[in-house]
């Protein structure tokens, strides 16, 4: 554990201190034109205290975010409109929904796939096809559909478009997942005349077990930023995305970078359920750590 510590706050204060320099170099332009019209020359104390001070800063400071993350996470009613942890939960229900739609197109995808070398030709390139389609283009297409189809509430595109995300890594991972078994694991069982859907039970869909929890943690964190971006053309105000749009809109880098690092925190939670859940039916199954 202690080895493991170590190189890892190493990387978090380089990190943290290429941040410090970074707002410091951004942010002197604005100290420097201030002083300039107040004909003073500032020391370079002064510089650096107003550079990690600034209310709009081109790029805030550590502690300005941490900060406005503790404001809008700790100190802010949850019912409350300017709570991380309200607009958090409405990007959360999406997500869920999104991922939920993902898991259950891309297994089933991967099944009529790895069952069907007809349904192998046809749908795999076009599931592959579809993936270099920009989200942000596509995105204002499901909004328009998904209201000409009567959804009224935004959940709807929202869920779609994060669904379109996440899918592809489960039906990728699923398929190779499914095809894991060897030729002579194959052979073994139809030796014991064991049919395809016994196969496919007692061989195919265990041995897919790793490939399907390895999937899920790309696809929950997929699912989380098609929801951000869900929630930016469909004129949210509740959610991450939305919250990152305002602040963009009226000039608060604050409410943007501290909704940014919400959603890091939020993705950084679902990835750890998965992996918890991951642990839970690997001793369910009978896997050995």
């Amino acid at each position: 554990m202690r080895r493991n510590i170590g190189p890892i706050l190493v990387v978090v204060l380089a990190i943290i201190a290429i941040w410090y320099a970074g707002s410091f170099a951004m942010n002197r332009a604005w100290t420097m034109d201030q002083a300039a019209r107040a004909g003073t020359e500032p020391s370079f104390s002064e510089v650096f205290r107003d550079t990690m001070n600034q209310d709009r800063a081109v790029l805030p400071a550590p502690h300005q975010v941490a900060a406005e993350l503790y404001d809008g996470i700790i100190d802010k009613k949850v019912t409350s409109k300017r709570s991380l942890v309200y607009h958090g939960y409405i990007t959360f229900q999406a997500t869920m929904a999104g991922f939920a739609l993902g898991i259950v197109g891309g297994v089933a995808l991967a099944v009529i796939i790895v069952l069907s070398r007809a349904m192998d030709l046809t749908l795999m390139p076009w599931a592959i096809i579809s993936q270099t389609i920009p989200v942000v283009a596509l995105a204002p297409m499901i909004v328009v559909l998904s209201n000409a189809l009567g959804a009224d509430s935004l959940m709807v595109p929202k869920a779609i478009i994060a669904g379109y995300l996440s899918f592809f890594p489960v039906l990728v991972s699923m398929v190779a997942g499914l095809r894991s078994p060897d030729a002579m694991q194959l052979d073994l069982l139809r030796t014991y005349g064991a049919t395809k859907g016994q196969v496919f039970w007692k061989l195919r869909l265990p041995a897919s077990m790793p490939y399907f929890f390895a999937s899920l943690k790309i696809a929950v964190a997929a699912s989380l930023v098609g929801a951000i971006v869900g929630e930016l053309p469909t004129g949210a105000i509740a959610g991450l995305g939305a919250r990152m749009l305002i602040g963009s809109q009226f000039g608060e880098p604050m409410i943007m970078w501290s909704a940014l690092f919400a959603a890091a925190l939020l993705a950084a939670l679902l990835i750890w359920v998965v992996t918890w859940v991951e642990r839970l039916a690997g001793r369910l199954m009978g896997v050995q750590a």
